[in-house]
Order: C-alpha cells, then structure tokens, then sequence
C-alpha cells in the first residue's frame, strides 16, 4: 500500500500585526510633539534676573553648639533662642530643606538640647540630627 505525501505548507509570517503596530506608534509620537510645539507657541513675557545664580548644590549644615553652661553658639556667635530660630527662618527662606546639625555637651542639661530642637521644629526646619562620638570597645565583643 503506497503512502500519500503531502507536501508540507512554507511557513508564513503574517507583518499585518506588526505594520499596525508600527502605525500606531508613528501616529502616536507625531501627536505627541505636534503638542509640546503647541505648549511654546503661548506669548508669554518671561522676567529677566540679572544677578541670579542657580542653586548648583546643597547649602552646608549648619552646626548649633550647646555648651554645658547653657551658651548656644553658631558660627562662633553665641546667640539666643529667639536670635537663633530668626536664623533658621532666614536659612530655611533660602534653601527650603536646610540640615542642621546639634552638638550638645554631655554633661549639660538635656532640656537645653531639647529647646534647640524645639526651636528648629519652630522655625519650620525638620532635617534635623544629633551628633555624637562612639566610644571605643576595650573589652572583646559578647
């Protein structure tokens, strides 16, 4: 009994998805800036600023040191809490998220650490930190 061959169809690979596709994006991408061409065409007198200078990088922290006798320093002025969250403002006016960095003595009292960061709440500053020393181990690890 002889067998039937049959010949095998070529495979074809139907574009017509794919050509779709392609045209859809085309149209898509021509819209899109025909759009954002729209957005410059508005008549709008920009102000001119002649001495201002982008802000390239973050301002420094700025160190408040609270002695033991209650004495606040920055900047090796010694101030007082009013003096000292005016200067916040003023810091926060010009870089919105300003760092400040606390030094407290530690044999001061607590409270006077406390009220400069009170202060800096007060003053609208919330990236504020508390700095230390790590003492170092004598003994070996438990």
């Amino acid at each position: 009994m002889p067998l039937k061959i049959v010949a095998m169809e070529d495979p074809v690979l139907n574009l017509t998805p794919m050509i779709d596709v392609v045209f859809n994006l085309m149209i898509f991408f021509m819209l899109a800036t025909h759009f954002a061409d729209l957005e410059r065409e508005f008549d709008v007198d920009l102000p001119e600023v002649s001495a201002a200078q982008p802000l390239t990088s973050q301002p420094d922290e700025i160190v408040v040191n609270v002695f033991a006798d209650g004495r606040i320093v920055v900047s090796e002025q010694t101030l007082s809490l009013a003096q000292l969250q005016s200067r916040l403002e003023q810091a926060r006016t010009r870089f919105a998220d300003q760092a400040v960095l606390v030094r407290g003595d530690g044999r001061g009292a607590y409270q006077q650490v406390m009220d400069v960061l009170a202060t800096c709440h007060a003053a609208g500053l919330h990236n504020f930190s508390l700095a230390t020393n790590v003492k170092a181990q004598t003994g070996a690890a438990p």
